[in-house]
């Protein structure tokens, strides 16, 4: 009779999960701070110093708020002022329309000043705000079983 080896079972490798680091350039770290900290968003210490603060949008998105000084170290160009000039519109979602509203709301208590105000598209409600630099922060909801119908 023939003994049997346990086999060990193979154990599956972890998913990968791409993450996302948007980097902007700020004028005043500490007051950009309090702006994004009164809108509910927390900085990863780990990452956070004197030259930038690493904001945490979710656990795979992140905004690396540098100031202007640190920034310019990684690009050859100018910084565009964001309150004169758009590269980038930078898009988050929120799970329902009064999320957008509240959000929207505390950002513009925190400071900063709506930029385009709400559109309802029936499958789609946004709201786009300017943070303290300029930079623009869309904050919709979508109903994606509607949007898929075109």
């Amino acid at each position: 009779m023939a003994t049997k080896t346990k086999v060990k079972p193979k154990t599956k490798a972890p998913a990968y999960k791409q993450q996302v680091f948007i980097n902007l350039p700020v004028k005043d770290l500490e007051k950009s701070k309090a702006f994004f900290g009164k809108l509910g968003y927390t900085f990863n210490p780990q990452f956070t110093d004197q030259n930038g603060a690493c904001m945490v949008i979710s656990d795979t998105i992140f905004a690396m708020l540098l100031t202007e000084k640190f920034f310019k170290g990684f690009t050859k160009f100018e910084i565009a002022d964001g309150r004169k000039s758009k590269e980038v519109l930078v898009a988050l979602n929120q799970p329902s329309l009064a999320a957008v509203d509240a959000m929207a709301d505390k950002a513009i208590a925190a400071g900063g000043k709506l930029h385009r105000p709400a559109e309802d598209h029936g499958w789609m409600y946004t709201k786009a705000i300017e943070d303290l630099d300029g930079h623009v922060w869309e904050i919709f909801w979508f109903d994606s079983s509607k949007a898929q119908q075109g």
